[in-house]
């Protein structure tokens, strides 16, 4: 049986297989092809050399939701809400998170006030009904929106959380209506309260439903064409896999659905070297992202804004923790108006891509400064399938950077480097010292194409003192797909102080919960729920996510509950009130269906490690190289170690260890590098 995983990135798209009958791994890597980025799929399971009738499940993550948001190219979309809120969704909140920007610029809505129609009819907070709901002002909205030719319809009518009853009448209507259209109700995608966040939530998802449900549906005929007939599965932001249908009714779930799976990855293989606490680092063409690991666990957020979150849109659905930068290595390098080196966000992406990929590019790019300064080897690039142009990127870099600047050319492309650097570090900061965390307690996972040229660089700036270089770094995303179990959150607002909740009613929206969770899931039987209840300070605004399990439920303990969130909340803050009165605002469940772990094979031993040649490298210094020995990666046994300055390099991407380094290969096949020069 082979599992394929694949994750299209911003300039490659990455395959990775596992033949657990030979116990082998297969992997490919082709250019992204943003015109059709089916194409890209198809040209990697042609270069894998796989026969497709052989693939079993076939898992893929996917950029389409979340480019198809930010770059604004969703349908036409049409909103239906209740007489009084039709300026919820364009007022938003009051807030101004940047409060001494005079250009400062609030979130564009997705939807426009003309095609934000209201019907009569209100439910109260208690999902009793105030005013029955008006079935002509319905129609009457329905034919607004269908003569302005609108490809989808949000329907988020107030208090649908607690009852969907007029939202399902509204949903009913608009089917019959419109036949065509694609439909997003709050309460099938969304039941939590906050109306502006709920709005938001099922606006982006009528928004991108269209272009993603077309999406999959061509990867999946496509896919049957040249004789795929296994089970595709989805990657979603939470860190599982769904299924097509699910991913076309709420592709919203899969707004981060390429990065997580290296994250899901570090927390694996984490495991397995004894680290449970590690910080996930993937920089790949485009973008770098960071991510924090703690107990062996992914740290899940509520939900997040896409954009930023000062004008983005707010998306309410469980995600893995995830911190973004514009640094990848098409990050293109620019002078800005007052004369200062900048590096990103804008990409070079694929196409043209770096000047030395001989694609077009023009402009100086990270890639092209690891080029110049040596660090990659560019008759060695992907493992010398592509050959790249060392004199093109330093002529370019020389008159984009250096002579505006009066910079020598290595100084300028080591200026590039140490930039994203410093940008990438404020990344890894983000998910640990702002949440908390000392970030010298944590290992350093160093996936994507071009995380290793730069991790231990990152580590030095952060006095991380060990960073890990996993087998197939630069396919660790797609990786991490092959390990990530199926997954279905479900949250519903339920109301009520601890001290007097009624726990049969708790139970029996639980249990209700719980079998919808359980019904989502396509294979079922090795499955467990995960139960969190969203507690708070009466008078607070926001909660902490309490785990609690059947026992605390069926006993309706208080006592242990509220002992749980006061332990959590002194973790998290370093302080708690036991005595403060304490409500429940939310249950979230999520259903889990266990992956059958995949055994992967372990590496030979041998005691020294062997360079297979030496290059000059330019390091610290831009004025003298430093002849540093380069290893083959596939040649590096467990048990195997050498210290830096030195070069690793595989199909992919390079290792880069500066002088004080020291790396030994572990038993799985790791690099564990312990960073020098931290004292």
């Amino acid at each position: 049986m082979i599992v394929v995983a694949i994750d299209i990135g911003g300039t490659f798209t990455d395959l990775i297989g596992f033949d657990t009958v030979a116990g082998r791994f297969l992997q490919a890597k082709s250019l992204t092809t943003p015109d059709n980025l089916v194409q890209g799929i198809i040209d990697c399971l042609h270069k894998s050399g796989i026969s497709i009738g052989e693939i079993a499940e076939l898992i893929h993550g996917s950029t389409t939701a979340i480019n198809t948001l930010i770059e604004r190219k969703g349908a036409r979309t049409g909103l239906i809400v209740t007489r009084g809120t039709r300026d919820v969704y364009s007022v938003g909140r009051g807030n101004r998170p940047e409060s001494y920007n005079l250009f400062f610029q609030r979130h564009r809505p997705l939807v426009p006030r003309a095609l934000t129609r209201e019907v009569k009819g209100r439910l109260l907070a208690s999902g009793e009904t105030h005013e029955p709901l008006d079935m002509e002002s319905v129609a009457a909205a329905i034919e607004h929106v269908k003569a302005a030719g609108v490809e989808a319809v949000a329907v988020c009518l107030l208090h649908s959380y607690v009852n969907p009853d007029h939202d399902k009448a509204v949903g009913e209507a608009i089917a019959k209506a419109m036949p065509g259209v694609y439909l997003s109700l709050s309460h099938e995608i969304l039941r939590e309260y906050r109306e502006y966040e709920r709005m938001s939530t099922t606006v982006v998802n009528a928004y991108i439903g269209p272009r993603v449900g077309g999406y999959v549906s061509g990867l999946e005929s496509s896919l049957a064409k040249i004789g795929f007939s296994g089970n595709l599965s989805i990657m979603r932001s939470n860190g599982g896999v769904m299924t097509p249908a699910v991913a076309t009714s709420r592709p919203v779930a899969m707004m981060e659905s390429g990065p997580v799976g290296g994250i899901i990855a570090s927390a694996r293989f984490g495991q397995e070297l004894g680290l449970l606490d590690v910080i996930s680092f993937d920089m790949g063409g485009t973008t770098a992202k960071a991510s924090l690991v703690k107990d062996g666990q992914p740290t899940l957020a509520p939900g997040y804004y896409v954009g930023g979150y000062a004008s983005g849109h707010p998306v309410m659905l469980p995600m893995i923790d995830v911190v973004e930068v514009g640094a990848g290595g098409g990050s293109i390098a620019w002078i800005d108006e007052i004369g200062a080196l900048k590096v990103g966000p804008t990409s070079a992406g694929a196409a043209p891509g770096p000047i030395c990929y001989r694609g077009g590019g023009v402009d100086p790019t990270i890639t092209d400064a690891n080029v110049v300064l040596g660090r990659l080897d560019p008759d060695n690039f992907l493992g010398g399938t592509m050959k790249l142009d060392a004199q093109a990127a330093r002529e370019g870099i020389e008159r984009v950077i250096a002579k505006p600047l009066g910079m020598d050319t290595m100084a300028a492309a080591k200026a590039i480097i140490d930039i994203a650097v410093s940008k990438m570090s404020l990344a890894v900061r983000e998910v640990s010292v702002e949440k908390g965390y000392d970030p010298r307690d944590f290992a350093l996972f160093a996936s994507g194409g071009a995380g290793p040229l730069h991790v231990l660089a990152i580590a030095r700036e952060l006095y991380i003192p060990k960073v890990i270089i996993p087998l197939f770094p630069s396919h660790f995303s797609a990786l991490g797909m092959l390990l990530a179990d199926e997954r279905h959150d479900y949250v519903r607002t339920f109301y009520a102080d601890l001290s007097r909740v009624d726990f049969s009613n708790l139970r029996a929206v639980h249990a209700e919960m719980s079998n919808e969770a359980r019904s989502s899931l396509r294979f079922s039987g090795d499955a467990e729920v995960q139960t969190q209840l969203d507690i708070r300070y009466v008078g607070q605004e926001f909660t902490l996510a309490v785990p609690v399990d059947g026992e605390m439920l069926k006993a309706g303990d208080r006592q242990a509950i509220r002992g749980a969130f006061d332990a959590l909340y002194e973790h998290r803050y370093q302080h708690s009130s036991p005595d403060e009165p304490v409500e429940v605002v939310n249950i979230r469940v999520a259903a889990v269906g266990k992956r059958v772990p995949l055994a992967f094979p372990r590496v030979a031993r041998a005691i020294e490690a062997t360079p297979a040649r030496s290059r000059s490298v330019y390091l610290d210094d831009t004025t003298t190289p430093a002849t540093c020995p380069v290893f083959e990666r596939e040649s590096l046994a467990a048990g195997a170690s050498f210290k830096g300055p030195a070069i690793v390099q595989e199909h992919g991407t390079t290792t880069v260890l500066f002088a004080g380094d020291s790396c030994v290969v572990a038993e799985t096949g790791e690099l564990i590098i312990t960073v020098g020069g931290l004292s």
